[in-house]
């Protein structure tokens, strides 16, 4: 028997119903997954397959179930329906029966006193693989739970033992690895039976399922890998990519492990510390960005950190995913939309993004491009063109949701911006050099200082926050403006804008330094490098000689700080295809259909003044927004270059 080859969803969008209306043609995904073949249907993102048209899997189903019934891959609609699906197995997850039975399982089989619990501080995502429609699955187990493999757990262990076995007794990896595994992990190599076999047992760890919700903590989370490096390593791609993936979002483990017949309690006691440890610095993937790090019950975070600070970010908010809420008709695009709803979340990734971009920035005007990739991954970390764990982590501690965004209705037009509050805190990482840390420290101190008064974090990171509702449509509110919570010297602003030129270049130049000494050659910042030819829709986002740095005071209008409203100005706009007057992409940046620039103009509001960075400052419209700036400002000097 032979099956026809079912209709695609999605195939109907080119002929939508006469009426134009979302849904008139069918009943698709009422109840979360309906079929019909009507033209004009909603797309859906269950695969329709004739014998099971209308699949609806039981909560206690694995998300495995779901991407059975996952969508064709060449559905034109893919990616929102990628996005609708992972949603639906997330809410619908129930493995609370399955999480006890298993975390019951490990009590009885490690015995009494051999497990403890460890709370996964933010986010975790250990092991895994690259799934249908390339979706990034972490671990689960053959019944699609989520876990943590037991040889995960022995890996975290064995090479927490070896760094401090190194530590001790200055040994190479090479010879603290035999010597840690002949006592404890086992050495196939040895003539002595006793040294092959491991004196401990591992047992796999799965969330308890009192304290992790039904799923065990199974939450959707996005990456979006905006910035790339060239093949060459010589030029850097702008290109947003979000990709939704599954993690684990504060769940917390049983750990269960037990001497085997060769071991005793005092082996057994040293590998726990050494998992311990091991679990605090982070296991699995993105470790530098908050991902894995674990804290046995009662214990409290104790990791190599060398900075904190607490911050208030208003306006835009740090977003992680786009929930879906429903599908909209476009009839101007023809085409159905995914209405999202963005998860606003105080992320440390964000912060590690920014930091990176401008470590990446000022880098580039001093080194070549090659050598900041390499400095670059070695900081942060990398894939490529090698993978390496960072020598610098970021950890976001208290991070909370104050207000929420304005609602995008007439009803919130006089609602209050957003606001989120949190602490960030930089740790090294187990790889960080000895002979290095104290340069890494000063680097990192003074980028997060530059960091904070040159822009925000998030969305509107480009802009400072300001008020939108002297107009009629929503959004309400636009740009971010990132607050240090703190009363130390290091952080305290001075009145004018002289005094605030001078401070600038002295950060500037002890991150120079550091950055100097990392690199491991003498840097002089006033002579800069020339990374690529400037026009007027061409420009490189590195603080090069063809960058300008300015700090200036004026007058408000539009409820827009001085340099913000200057920028937005009639003067700087210009006619788009259609004829209307709008911003000028080659100043302020697009993000219309397919085309997405960033601006090239930076906004950070201080109070009393404005710091404007002007990537490309020497080619109109940019350098004419500068001679503007300068000609009506009140107070206006130049930070950068140097001289």
């Amino acid at each position: 028997m032979v099956f026809e080859r079912p209709k695609r969803p999605g195939t109907s969008s080119s002929q939508p119903n006469p009426t134009g209306y979302p849904g008139s043609g069918g009943n698709r995904n009422r109840g979360g997954g309906s079929n019909s073949d009507s033209n004009g249907d909603k797309p859906s993102p269950w695969l329709e397959h004739p014998l099971d048209p209308n699949p609806n899997p039981i909560p206690e189903a694995s998300f495995v179930e779901y991407l059975r019934w996952m969508r064709s891959p060449d559905s034109e609609y893919k990616d929102p329906t990628k996005v609708q699906i992972l949603q639906m197995a997330e809410e619908r997850a129930n493995y609370r029966d399955r999480l006890t039975t298993l975390t019951n399982r490990t009590k009885l089989i490690a015995g009494e006193g051999n497990t403890f619990q460890a709370r996964c501080l933010w986010r975790i995502r250990v092991g895994g693989h690259r799934g249908p429609e390339s979706i990034l699955l972490p671990a689960f187990d053959a019944l699609g739970m989520p876990y943590i493999p037991a040889s995960t757990l022995r890996g975290v262990a064995r090479a927490q033992a070896i760094r401090e076995l190194i530590k001790q007794e200055g040994l190479s990896w090479k010879r603290a690895e035999e010597t840690i595994s002949r006592q404890y992990f086992g050495y196939l190599d040895s003539k002595k039976s006793d040294e092959r076999s491991g004196k401990v047992i591992f047992l796999d760890a799965y969330p308890l399922p009192q304290q992790s919700g039904n799923g065990g903590g199974l939450t959707v989370d996005m990456a979006n890998n905006i910035w790339s490096w060239d093949a060459a390593g010589q030029d850097l791609l702008y290109s947003p990519n979000p990709n939704p993936f599954y993690s684990l979002n504060e769940a917390t483990f049983l750990i269960g492990l037990r001497s085997t017949r060769n071991g005793d309690d005092e082996n057994l006691s040293k590998v726990k510390q050494w998992l311990s440890k091991g679990l605090q610095a982070g296991i699995g993937s993105q470790v530098n960005t908050g991902y894995g790090s674990l804290v046995r019950a009662g214990q409290k975070a104790q990791d190599d950190e060398f900075f904190s600070l607490e911050f208030t970010l208003e306006g835009q908010l740090i977003h992680g995913r786009q929930k879906f809420t429903q599908w909209n008709w476009n009839d101007r695009r023809h085409e159905w939309q995914m209405r999202g709803n963005p998860d606003a979340e105080v992320r440390p990734v964000a912060f590690k993004s920014m930091l990176r971009y401008w470590f990446r920035s000022f880098a580039l005007g001093v080194l070549p491009g090659r050598e900041v990739q390499q400095l670059e991954g070695q900081l942060f970390g990398s894939i490529t063109p090698k993978p390496m764990q960072g020598w610098v982590t970021v950890r976001i501690a208290d991070g909370k949701l104050v207000k929420r965004e304005a609602r995008p209705t007439r009803q919130g037009k006089n609602d209050s911006c957003g606001e989120q509050f949190g602490q960030l805190i930089l740790a090294c990482s187990s790889e960080a050099p000895l002979n290095k840390r104290q340069s890494i420290e000063q680097l990192f101190k003074h980028l997060t200082w530059m960091m904070f008064h040159l822009g925000g974090v998030g969305q509107g990171a480009r802009r400072p926050c300001y008020s939108r509702r002297n107009r009629e449509r929503a959004p309400w509110w636009r740009g971010a403006t990132l607050i240090p919570e703190i009363e130390h010297g290091f952080w305290s602003l001075p009145d004018g804008v002289q005094r605030f030129q001078q401070l600038f270049r002295q950060r500037l130049q002890v991150f120079y330094k550091a950055l100097g000494q990392i690199a491991d050659r003498p840097l002089n910042p006033r002579q800069l490098l020339n990374t690529g030819q400037v026009r007027q829709d061409c420009w490189k986002e590195s603080v090069d000689t063809n960058c300008r740095i300015v700090v200036c005071a004026g007058n408000e209008d539009f409820d827009k700080p001085y340099a913000l409203s200057i920028l937005h100005g009639n003067d700087f706009k210009v006619r788009n295809k259609l004829g209307q007057v709008d911003y000028d992409p080659n100043l302020c940046g697009t993000t219309k259909g397919k085309i997405v620039k960033p601006s090239p103009v930076w906004i950070a509001n201080l109070g009393d003044y404005q710091v404007a960075t002007v990537f490309g400052a020497n080619q109109n419209p940019r350098k004419e927004y500068l001679n503007v700036l300068k000609q009506k400002a009140n107070e206006y000097n130049q930070i950068f270059p140097l001289t």
